[in-house]
C-alpha cells in the first residue's frame, strides 16, 4: 500500500493533491515526523488533526483563505486551523486582535472562545503554511517540506476556484501572493495581527466587511463571522 492510500483526507483534496503526496519530499516529510516522534518529541497538532483545515473545508466550498504560519506550539492549543484554538483554551494575543478588528469592522461581540470551526464550515480555509511544529519550538518544522505542499494548496485554490478572497496578513503570508491569480481573486493585505504590529494597520483594515462585499458581488453567500457562544 502506498503512503497516498494511507492518508486520511477529504476526497476533493485527496484527488487534487494525489500527485503531490507521491513526491519524494512528502515521503521524506513523513519519515521526518516519524523520527521526531520516535525520539520522544511532542508534535502539534495531534496526527489526526494535521489536515483538519482541508478536511473542514472541501475544495469546491472554498470562498476565503486566511494564511497563518505555524500551528500554536503550546499544549492543547493547535487543532489544524490557523489562528484557532481548541474549546476551553484562551484566545492567544493575535486572535484577540482579530476579534478586536471584527468588533470594529462589523460591530460583532468579542467571542468568549477562540474556536474558529464555524468559519471553516462556511468555506473559510484556515491554512497554516507549516502544518506541524515541535512543542515550544516556533518555526521548528518550517523547513521540513510542508511549505512546498501548502504552496501547492494555494495554487490549487487559485487555479480551480472562482473569486476567492485571500487574506494575507504579514510579510510571510504576503510572500505567497505570487501563487495567486490576481485577475480573478481578491487579495487583501495588511500587517499581521500580532501585538507587535496590529496597531500599525491590522486594526482598521476592514478585511471582513470587504470580503463579504466581494462575495456578495460575486453572487455568493457572505461569511457569518459571528462565532456561536457555545462550542
Amino acid at each position: 500500500m502506498s503512503d497516498d492510500d494511507r492518508i486520511k483526507l477529504e476526497p476533493s483534496w485527496k484527488a487534487a493533491l494525489r500527485d503531490e503526496f507521491a513526491q519524494p519530499y512528502m515521503q521524506a516529510l513523513s519519515a521526518f515526523l516519524r523520527q521526531e516522534k520516535a525520539a520522544g518529541k511532542i508534535i502539534y497538532p495531534p496526527g489526526p488533526l494535521i489536515f483538519h483545515a482541508l478536511d473542514s473545508t472541501p475544495l469546491p466550498q472554498v470562498k476565503v483563505v486566511i494564511l497563518g504560519q505555524d500551528p500554536y506550539h503550546g499544549p492543547g492549543q493547535a487543532h489544524g486551523l490557523c489562528f484557532s484554538v481548541q474549546p476551553g483554551v484562551p484566545a492567544p494575543p493575535s486572535l484577540q486582535n482579530v476579534f478586536k478588528e471584527l468588533k470594529r469592522d462589523l460591530n460583532l461581540p468579542v467571542p468568549r472562545h477562540g474556536y474558529l470551526q464555524h468559519w471553516a464550515d462556511q468555506g473559510v480555509l484556515l491554512l497554516n503554511t507549516s502544518l506541524t511544529v515541535e512543542q515550544g519550538m516556533a518555526g521548528s518544522h518550517a523547513k521540513a517540506g510542508w511549505q512546498r505542499l501548502t504552496d501547492r494548496i494555494i495554487e490549487v485554490v487559485s487555479e480551480s476556484r472562482p473569486s476567492v478572497v485571500f487574506m494575507l496578513w504579514g510579510a510571510h503570508a504576503q510572500g505567497k501572493a505570487k501563487l495567486i491569480d490576481a485577475t480573478k481573486h481578491l487579495m487583501l493585505k495588511s500587517v499581521h495581527p500580532s501585538p507587535l504590529s496590529a496597531h500599525r494597520g491590522f486594526i482598521g483594515n476592514s478585511h471582513f466587511s470587504r470580503a463579504n462585499q466581494f462575495l456578495t458581488q460575486q453572487g455568493m453567500t457572505p461569511i457569518d463571522w459571528r462565532l456561536p457562544e457555545q462550542v
